[in-house]
């Protein structure tokens, strides 16, 4: 919905995201092909697209959870949820050196636009200029002639703009959001092509500072979003000229580091002090970005390991993420696999299991579901012709579909198998034969998935009204099949019963995967219970580490 130019609220913020991820959409081929600088792995385009998709995605859970409570005829939510949602999921989902910075724009962005129900003029300028302060000190080495110079030019821009028609304006001393947006918006469009000329490698290559790109985009799309009026369409960047590609050759050649390492780390300001020190001296191109606990450390090293365990000892590390330069930049490109599977995983104790099975997994931890670009992105690492995709969330059947669709535009066989629990993911994998016709593996896959009825436990935080009656804050919750079929106060006592009432329809096989807050033993306890009341049924025992449901079952 078009805002006056005088309006910066939550539904402008819910359509800024919307609008910046479609033209990150449309410019990361083109942004991926200039990527040079700090390494030239051609992932600028792809990392700021799916760092704003997770932001996007973020403030959408925002605006359907207002709409629950209040319902859809209601008023919008408050722009400090909005925005503190934005810059959430922007930490979240922050991807490669570029998504990193772009967070912790998003970020400072945030903490002075939350400050108020709706913002005016003055405030989305303390909005630029703390954004582009908050990016500089997230840096551990900056540099100028990349996305942080094309930053500080967008605030000053904004600065510059605001004190001018402060000049004329009326008593009422009104600063219009439409003005400073634009101002920021021209402010960065002016400071990119300057870039090529403070950069060595920009200036080798003959290409604009890709960060800066995809930020230009960002900026142009909030002039759209406050005022409706779209920005003129920029000229398209040039190809990378054939020199820029012996930049790759030449990093290996002087010895840059050969790992990209990223994770989320839950850690107090004090030790990510500490570990900024440490990692600054294991290798290069570091950015921490975050804060309140919640951090986003990227780092480029020739010890992953090393810089892993700095992790661990600064607090609890997740999200891991660790990209061989190496291999990705110079190594010969791979033949294509016939066929692979793609398998969304909720938690780290079934990893090792599903790559075993020669699975590609994506990892959903608790409360963070994987987005279609990562999807994407697994698939593609797959490397394969023939793709079977198993997301084993009902919540996530509409995320894969996108992701699946998305990638047979580039001549990809994908075939999505439903599964609405990891349990059934499990399954399907058991029957897998990549020497099969695909058609019919993926029949036998579906067939084994869906003949597994799957259940979890769950806490209840309040009160409620279920299928199985009314529950109490803190009860143990037993759902089959999706539903609140029991409703216990002890978790062993809990699994029993539901385990009694799924084998009382047959069964030859349990599945459990138990959860980190699971106690000792009653894995053990379990299958001992299925092994004296229902003879002929074996069980199967899985430690699923840090996951959502504190305990899986599947009943083939």
């Amino acid at each position: 919905m078009p805002q006056s130019p005088d309006d910066l609220d939550a539904v402008a913020v819910r359509t800024w995201c919307s609008l910046a991820l479609a033209a990150l959409g449309a410019e990361r081929e083109e942004i991926d092909a200039i990527n040079v600088y700090p390494v030239a792995d051609g992932d600028t385009g792809t990392n700021l697209y799916l760092t704003m998709e997770s932001a996007a995605q973020a403030v959408e859970a925002v605006f359907a959870a207002h709409e629950t409570v209040t319902g859809p005829a209601a008023s919008a939510p408050l722009l400090s949820d909005a925005v503190r949602a934005m810059a959430h999921g922007a930490l979240i989902g922050a991807r490669g050196n570029s998504g990193t910075i772009l967070s912790q724009l998003l970020r400072g962005m945030s903490e002075e636009l939350a400050a108020a129900e709706r913002a005016d003029g003055a405030a989305l300028r303390r909005a630029l200029e703390r954004a582009a302060s908050l990016a500089y000190e997230a840096v551990a080495h900056p540099v100028e002639g990349t996305v942080l110079t094309v930053a500080t030019a967008a605030a000053q821009a904004a600065a510059s703009s605001l004190a001018a028609s402060s000049l004329a304006a009326s008593s009422s001393g009104a600063a219009s959001v439409s003005v400073v947006a634009r101002a920021a918006y021209e402010g960065a469009r002016a400071a990119l092509p300057q870039t090529t000329g403070q950069l060595a490698a920009l200036g080798r290559a003959g290409v604009v500072d890709a960060g800066g790109r995809g930020l230009v985009a960002v900026l142009g799309v909030l002039v759209e979003a406050v005022t409706g009026e779209a920005v003129a369409v920029r000229a398209k960047a040039p190809a990378l000229p054939p020199a820029a590609d012996d930049c790759s050759a030449d990093h290996a050649d002087e010895g840059g580091p050969a790992f990209e390492v990223i994770y989320l780390l839950e850690a107090d300001d004090a030790a990510v002090d500490r570990l900024r020190h440490r990692l600054d001296g294991l290798g290069d191109s570091l950015v921490v970005v975050g804060g309140d606990g919640l951090w986003n450390v990227h780092v480029h090293v020739d010890d992953a390991g090393a810089a892993v365990e700095a992790g661990v000892e600064a607090g609890r590390p997740y999200r891991i993420r660790i990209t061989h330069f190496g291999t990705d930049r110079v190594a010969p490109p791979r033949e294509r696999a016939q066929r692979a599977v793609v398998a969304v995983v909720p938690g780290e104790g079934l990893l090792e299991l599903c790559m075993e099975a020669g699975a590609t997994t994506v990892l959903a931890r608790p409360g963070e579901p994987p987005a279609s670009g990562e999807l994407v992105e697994a698939i593609r690492r797959a490397h394969a012709r023939e793709v079977v995709l198993l997301p084993n969330d009902a919540d996530l059947r509409h995320t894969a579909a996108a992701a699946a669709q998305q990638v047979r535009t580039e001549g990809v066989r994908v075939a999505l198998i439903p599964t609405r629990a990891a349990v059934q993911g499990i399954a399907a994998l058991a029957v897998h034969e990549p020497d099969r016709r695909f058609d019919e593996d993926v029949v036998a896959m579906t067939s084994a998935a869906g003949a597994t009825r799957y259940a979890e436990l769950a806490v209840a935080e309040r009160q409620s009204w279920t299928t199985a009656g009314v529950c109490q804050a803190g009860d143990v919750l037993g759902l089959i099949d999706g539903d609140v079929a029991v409703i216990g106060t002890d978790v062993a006592v809990t699994a029993r019963t539901v385990l009694d009432r799924m084998l009382s329809a047959g069964g030859e096989l349990v599945t459990l995967v138990l959860g980190d807050s699971m106690p000792e033993g009653l894995g053990e306890a379990l299958e001992a219970h299925v092994r004296g009341r229902h003879l002929a049924v074996d069980t199967v025992v899985y430690r699923g580490g840090r996951q959502a449901s504190p305990l899986l079952i599947g009943i083939e």
